[in-house]
């Protein structure tokens, strides 16, 4: 009975600081459709979190977790947000529009085109609650006009077709590769989750990391953005997993935690809570 009681204490204790995260939440600029720089505050979700570690609660919670499938492993599946976690732009998203652009008479300046850029993103898109529908064409082409004052569809086109392959991104980690196989060996499934359209495919073939995931779960395909909890429960059922088995990184906190959480999964944040795959993976209890 005891023991029963320490258990049900640690997730009291551990929704409790979800809700402290929630109520300091800032937040932080929008770019490529991700929040960077987000000046948050934890004095009191650490004071909540030092508690937990000083009463035992933390580690009864993780071990709770290792007892659920045994092998010293804490969870069956690992969700991994794409932009900003998984992979980030190659270069400055303004610095490109402005490169490309230049042949086709955009004149804004690189602070400009980020600024216009801030402004259209964050501008509700039409009628519809996705911005990302199939291939997204219409919202991007919408973003790049405000952004650059250009609509020639040639300059859209070649921008658009850039984002898709490899010159336009790079990996977070170049240790991720090793570790992703490592865990897949010690029997963790793993799914990309992103808000993204239908070009995410070509992207992470370009990248040659495609095979790295057992799915890719993509907003403009479930017609779902996070934080809306369908997009987790949908990568969850690919994977053939529970939500509660499942943990999901990710760098945006509204977006990736409270959409994760939400949904019935754990979640770290990428930078915060986590800084590497390397660190996900121990955390989880497999050693790379």
């Amino acid at each position: 009975m005891a023991k029963n009681t320490r258990k049900i204490s640690s997730l009291l204790i551990k929704n409790l600081l979800v809700s402290n995260e929630r109520s300091n939440f800032r937040g932080g600029f929008c770019l490529n459709g991700r929040e960077f720089g987000k000046p948050y505050s934890f004095s009191s979700s650490a004071s909540v979190e030092k508690t937990m570690v000083s009463e035992g609660g933390l580690k009864d919670y993780e071990e709770y977790r290792r007892s659920l499938y045994g092998n010293n492993i804490t969870h069956r599946a690992l969700l991994v947000d794409a932009v900003g976690t998984l992979v980030v732009p190659a270069q400055p998203m303004a610095q490109i529009y402005r490169q490309i652009g230049e042949k086709y008479g955009v004149e804004y300046s690189e602070n400009e085109i980020l600024n216009r850029y801030r402004w259209a993103y964050e501008k509700p898109w039409g009628n519809s609650r996705l911005r990302y529908v199939d291939d997204g064409r219409p919202f991007w082409q919408y973003i790049v006009s405000q952004s650059t004052g250009c609509s020639d569809s040639q300059y859209f086109e070649e921008l658009y077709h850039y984002y898709a392959t490899d010159k336009a991104w790079r990996l977070c980690d170049p240790d991720a590769e090793r570790v992703f196989m490592a865990l897949k060996k010690a029997g963790v499934k793993i799914a990309v989750v992103s808000n993204f359209d239908t070009r995410l495919q070509s992207v992470l073939r370009a990248l040659n990391c495609e095979h790295w995931f057992d799915a890719v779960t993509v907003s403009a395909e479930v017609a779902a953005e996070k934080p809306n909890p369908t997009i987790f429960l949908k990568a969850c059922e690919l994977l053939d997993v529970k939500p509660e088995d499942a943990l999901h990184i990710g760098d945006d906190r509204r977006n990736d935690l409270w959409g994760a959480r939400d949904a019935g999964c754990d979640a770290w944040l990428w930078g915060s809570d986590v800084n590497s795959f390397k660190e996900v993976a121990e955390k989880i209890g497999v050693q790379v």
